[in-house]
């Protein structure tokens, strides 16, 4: 039996951590060529990107393979051209880490023909999938949202800094783009009910602010974002625990695409079957079957049919049709339906094919660089397509197909 009081800790990213400055570029590139496709009247299905950046001292490096329909030449300046406004929005004109003085690379080529024929559709063969690989999606009842409480709220804390900081507002003008952020949620009887440790360390501009001075900024803040009573005074605070923090982003630590798979995902509550997702078009399954099962799982919880529910699926490079889906429902079901009726129901109300997840969730868009920071899962869809992942309009066909199986 599952234990029903403990802690768990998850920490979160801001936007100008080095690995997610890479992120947003990355996925900046995804929906350029997305948006370029559509002024070319390319099919938006062909686009093809698998794009990583790195990025240190005043220096960035894009790298990959794509299909696009811009000469190489022009490619290469528009890569540039979003690569420096993505940085620039995230607030970088520091001497180490400049928008406009940073030196861009962009080492980028077509796609592999071996790749391209496993994943393109020809004759009576269906598109497949980009890769093989495990994807896993979760949801549970933690939060408004189902996810994982200390996950969404690091998570919160670094959305709402950044969103004071982008204005100007509460002292937090003095803060720099890079933070990070970890909360220890404490849970009686399987719900999370407090908070026992606070973690911010996030960067400032003026060299005189001490941690004291920066916690004064940033405490008021962070009790507002929380639930009502979950700060006591037994909660203990580390903001800026190392000291000094001027030295930040990329020109502090070298940043990578890929590299917080945790922080877009979970928040290690649920397994990650280990792809990143940031710079991949959908045909990538470790980036369209991972928002496929958190699609379905957050659904299954949507609908009452349990508390927590963990989904797996799995493909193999080429192959159309999933090689597995698994579910479990951590014993929340409470007698209202059986993990192998679930699995039997879900690829039956979803096409689980690379095609079918694009079609479904309408994944051929411009809709990635919002996803880059704050999480992939967790966000409120959007009029024009972003975070369609997060929808439970499939609530009703699931509950009828269940209750046909019953």
């Amino acid at each position: 039996m599952a234990r029903s009081s403990y802690l768990f800790t998850s920490e979160s990213v801001s936007e100008g951590h080095p690995d997610k400055v890479c992120d947003r570029i990355s996925d900046e590139v995804v929906d350029l060529f997305f948006k370029e496709a559509a002024k070319a009247g390319m099919d938006a299905a062909q686009v093809r990107v698998a794009c990583e950046t790195l990025a240190t001292t005043n220096r960035v490096v894009i790298a990959g393979e794509v299909r696009t329909s811009l000469d190489e030449k022009t490619m290469k300046s528009k890569v540039k051209s979003v690569a420096r406004k993505a940085i620039r929005a995230i607030g970088y004109e520091q001497d180490g880490f400049h928008w406009k003085k940073a030196k861009i690379d962009v080492l980028l080529h077509p796609q592999s023909a071996h790749i391209a024929q496993g994943v393109d559709a020809s004759g009576n063969k269906d598109e497949g999938a980009g890769d093989q690989g495990i994807m896993f999606g979760y949801a549970c009842r933690e939060t408004p949202e189902l996810m994982p409480a200390p996950l969404y709220y690091s998570h919160k804390i670094l959305e709402v800094l950044s969103a004071l900081r982008h204005k100007g507002e509460r002292g937090c003008e003095k803060l720099g783009p890079d933070a990070k952020s970890q909360v220890t949620v404490r849970y009686e009887n399987g719900k999370a009910v407090g908070v026992t440790q606070i973690v911010l360390s996030t960067q400032h501009l003026d060299e005189k602010m001490t941690s004291a001075d920066v916690r004064k900024v940033v405490e008021p803040i962070i009790r507002e974002v929380l639930p009502e009573g979950w700060i006591t005074k037994d909660t203990v605070w580390h903001v800026n625990p190392t000291g000094a923090f001027v030295i930040g982003g990329p020109d502090g630590d070298s940043g990578l695409t890929g590299r917080k798979i945790i922080v877009d995902t979970y928040g290690g509550a649920a397994p990650h079957g280990g792809g990143a997702f940031s710079g991949k078009d959908p045909t990538k399954v470790d980036r369209s079957a991972a928002y496929a099962a958190r699609y379905l799982a957050k659904n299954v919880v949507a609908a009452g049919l349990a508390d927590r529910c963990t989904i797996q699926v799995a493909y193999a490079i080429g192959v159309s049709k999933p090689l597995s889906v698994y579910v479990d429902l951590h014993g929340t079901a409470k007698g209202k339906v059986t993990e192998a009726t679930l699995e039997q129901v879900l690829p039956e109300i979803m096409d689980l094919s690379p095609r079918g997840i694009r079609t479904h969730l309408g994944l051929n868009k411009p809709i990635y660089a919002r996803t880059a920071a704050y999480g992939h899962f967790g966000r409120k869809p959007t009029r024009d397509g972003g975070f369609s992942w997060e929808k439970t309009d499939l609530v009703p066909a699931l509950k009828k197909a269940v209750a046909a199986l019953s």
